[in-house]
């Protein structure tokens, strides 16, 4: 399954309570599909996957591959610590009827890169599914090197990456050894927000961004642009995204980068009127009535309110 175009991971929005709302999130997967994205990615780092119990991931994952009903593909995540733990995560994403897997390296255990291929490996030999890698050293401590997911693909382990490394030359690296024939078909996605239309431009396939959440029809618009060639109007777009990217700095003098940013968009997807509660899990900060109203005048600066 080769993936080009636009991907959110999905937020999770939270009752009160701290479970999961599926009302709400049945409503942000129809803003996101009307928005006019190319696939879903559910249980990702905007998803706060980190934070849900294995109860609660499998909420998600039934209650957006049913709704979806196969309109557009749904990834889930399978991230976790080490394999034995990401394969019982494997297990529930098959059974709800997932696309794909996307999977981070292993974490907290220090691990050889020899390991790291195992690892995939063995996801995308159990999972039966075509297996996304999450580059992501700021939370996994690892980065991926561009020699070992150009092999993994080319041996059919892995079916594309999702780049959030921040590495705009490794991303590139993999990119040429595509290019050079090495791991094709395989899709490469960035997972920046504000860097879109110089990834698509070097050659990547798509976007995994957590603003999409916020405004699907802005990165949808960017994708196009660049698809037809019009690099004016994407970087035009572009512009205006990274402007109401600020929304994720708002809370940041006070709490967590994790705390500030999924805070922003709940906070933005509440009052755009998308989700009911715009609460982060625990033990996430959330923002307060004046961070909040410093978002909506961001939301409002970029035409969304």
């Amino acid at each position: 399954m080769s993936l080009t175009g636009v991907i959110p991971p999905v937020c999770t929005p939270l009752t009160p309570e701290y479970e999961v709302d599926a009302a709400s999130l049945v409503r942000l997967v129809d803003h996101l599909l009307a928005g006019g994205v190319d696939a879903l990615f559910v249980l990702g780092s905007s998803s706060e996957v980190a934070y849900l119990t294995d109860a609660q991931r499998r909420v998600v994952l039934d209650t957006v591959v049913g709704h979806v009903a196969g309109q557009v593909p749904v990834l889930a995540g399978v991230i976790d610590m080490t394999t034995p733990r990401v394969l019982e995560h494997v297990r529930s994403a098959v059974a709800a009827g997932a696309s794909g897997l996307v999977a981070t390296a292993p974490f907290y255990t220090r691990t050889h890169p020899e390991e790291i291929r195992t690892h995939f490996r063995t996801i995308a030999a159990r999972g039966g599914l075509p297996l996304y890698a999450y580059d992501l050293p700021v939370s996994v401590h690892t980065k991926l090197p561009a020699e070992l997911l150009l092999e993994l693909a080319a041996e059919g382990a892995l079916a594309g990456v999702k780049d959030s490394s921040g590495d705009d030359g490794a991303l590139r690296r993999v990119i040429l050894g595509r290019q050079r024939g090495q791991g094709t078909p395989f899709s490469v996605l960035t997972g920046s927000e504000v860097t879109v239309d110089s990834a698509l431009w070097m050659g990547a396939d798509g976007v995994v961004p957590g603003l999409g959440n916020v405004d699907p029809h802005g990165y949808v618009q960017l994708y196009r642009s660049a698809e037809r060639g019009d690099w004016e109007a994407a970087r035009a777009e572009q512009e205006r995204l990274v402007r109401l990217f600020e929304i994720v700095r708002v809370g940041g003098a006070r709490m967590g980068g994790s705390s500030a940013g999924l805070g922003a968009f709940k906070a933005a997807l509440h009052l755009r009127g998308v989700i009911d509660c715009p609460l982060t899990a625990l033990p996430q900060i959330p923002l307060d009535d004046d961070e909040t109203g410093r978002v909506g005048k961001l939301l409002a600066a970029a035409g969304l309110l």
